[in-house]
């Protein structure tokens, strides 16, 4: 009882802290995209694709990893062993960052020149190797935090890393963003490093202060560096394959795009609506579930080491249950308010028809990083990582092949295959390994039908605000309201019938 109520604290701490910050990060990062435009936000998301290629080689599985045996560690009681771990899995953290920022400061040219067409210079990505020690060790330290139950101090620091963000990026762009994108690109990159350094400095403070209660002067073992060598390595090699192939993904969008008939100053503003103004609008309400996923993976290593198989089937059941219900609310609010949320958020009707079309992926998005986090806990990151990649062989495929032929029409069906087939590989792995059970009717094709009469009614509902954001919230408000007393009702009704039968 005790275990739950710490992870429903944790959960909760976790959610709220990050709904905060993604609530301020989605804000400024319209502020952004308004400010500099498709073309420059799409450059500097190709940008940040090297940027993720190298937190991948930097972190290496490695906070994975120490993740893993804490929480298997202090469910056993060995507090000094756990400890032993996390001090190891940070010096390889260090070691990898900085191999990974050599392999970026050696790639960068080719990078500026091949990829990026030299629209920008290698600066930009000279300063993402800056970062990148930092990244490595708050990773492993945020993955002990997690496996000890105290999720609120990297919410803390994760808190701090975001009001650092704002306050250096809008400091830099404030005198560079008259001088191009590539001085654009570089305020970005480097209030981002700033705010690490920020949120590394806090995280180090906090840990140090947590483990002196467990200081032990005695080097940690050769078999305790072998188990964190098993743990990460299969990880480590797997991400680097699948964060290689995603950042080839992403510098292939623009230029395959380019061959449709585009130029290529259109590819990447087409790009950058896509994946820097569309996907972080549909994928923010993911917040309310990835906190309480991300704790998952401790979750499920304590319930794996103990043995409680049966506990593990329930708890999936639960949560498939409650993601069910909200993923597919949250679908039909982006599916059906897509004008109002693209006239709110940008000021123009530009995001809409995207952010309809892709709208029916946000369950299979939500739920699939539901997935992978239960397929992690229970020590199956290899075939995460394998599902991924051969998500990403096939959609390069349809990206190489496909796009130039269908331009962006043939993109949004590789955003498609992607996430469907992503979903299904990682939902037939699950099943194997755990046998939950939902009801399809129960919990989709009923909430399904809900979302539309909500919808009706909404709309028979005259508004008349002066405001667009205003009359977007409230619609969005009853809709969902509706929705929620419409499935409050059915439960109530089957308990009833449950109840005289």
């Amino acid at each position: 009882m005790r275990k739950a109520k710490i992870f429903l604290i944790n959960g909760f701490i976790l959610t709220l802290t990050t709904l905060f910050m993604r609530g301020i990060g989605l804000v400024f990062n319209i502020y952004i995209s308004n400010k500099v435009g498709t073309e420059a936000i799409g450059t500097f998301s190709l940008i940040m694709s090297v940027y993720n290629f190298a937190i991948t080689i930097a972190t290496s599985g490695i906070g994975i990893a120490c993740t893993y045996i804490v929480s298997e560690r202090f469910a056993k009681r060995d507090y000094i062993t756990g400890i032993k771990a996390t001090k190891t899995c940070i010096w390889f953290s260090v070691i990898l960052s900085l191999i990974s920022g050599l392999i970026i400061f050696l790639a960068a040219p080719m990078v500026s020149a091949s990829w990026l067409k030299a629209t920008v210079s290698s600066v930009p990505i000279y300063v993402i190797a800056l970062g990148l020690p930092f990244i490595a060790v708050s990773s492993v330290i945020n993955g002990y935090f997690s496996s000890v139950g105290k999720s609120y101090k990297g919410a803390i620091s994760q808190t701090v890393e975001m009001t650092m963000k704002i306050v250096a990026t809008l400091i830099l762009l404030h005198f560079n963003i008259s001088k191009g994108i590539e001085y654009i690109c570089i305020s970005l990159i480097l209030g981002d490093v700033i705010s690490e350094f920020f949120s590394f400095s806090l995280n180090m403070v906090f840990y140090l202060v947590d483990i002196r209660k467990y200081l032990n002067k005695r080097s940690t073992s050769l078999q305790m560096k072998k188990q964190i060598f098993s743990i990460s390595f299969p990880i480590a090699i797997t991400s680097y394959i699948r964060s290689g192939l995603s950042s080839l993904k992403q510098f292939l969008i623009p230029i395959r795009l380019e061959m449709s008939g585009l130029t290529y100053s259109m590819a990447v503003s087409q790009y950058g609506l896509i994946n820097g103004m569309v996907l972080p609008v549909l994928l923010y309400a993911n917040v309310f579930f990835a906190s309480f996923s991300s704790l998952l993976v401790p979750e499920f290593s304590r319930l794996l080491a103990s043995k409680y198989y049966k506990r593990m089937r329930d708890v999936c059941n639960k949560i498939f249950k409650a993601a069910s219900l909200f993923c597919i609310c949250v679908t039909g609010v982006f599916f059906f308010f897509s004008n109002e949320l693209s006239l709110a958020i940008y000021q123009n009707l530009e995001a809409a028809p995207m952010i309809k079309l892709l709208a029916p992926l946000v369950f299979f998005m939500y739920v699939d990083n539901i997935i992978d986090n239960i397929l992690k806990g229970i020590n199956e990151q290899t075939s995460v990582m394998f599902c991924n990649i051969l998500d990403l062989a096939i959609t390069i495929a349809i990206i190489y092949f496909v796009v130039p032929h269908l331009g962006i029409t043939g993109y949004i069906l590789s955003i498609f295959v992607s996430e469907l087939l992503n979903f299904t590989v990682s939902i037939l792995q699950l099943k194997s390994k755990i046998k939950y059970y939902i009801n399809p009717f129960k919990f989709i094709i009923f909430p399904i039908i809900a979302c539309i009469f909500a919808y009706f009614i909404t709309c028979n509902i005259p508004f008349a605000f002066s405001s667009v954001l205003i009359e977007t919230v409230c619609k969005i408000g009853i809709f969902v309201l509706v929705y929620v007393v419409i499935i409050q009702l059915k439960i109530r009704f089957l308990n009833n019938l449950k109840d005289r039968f």
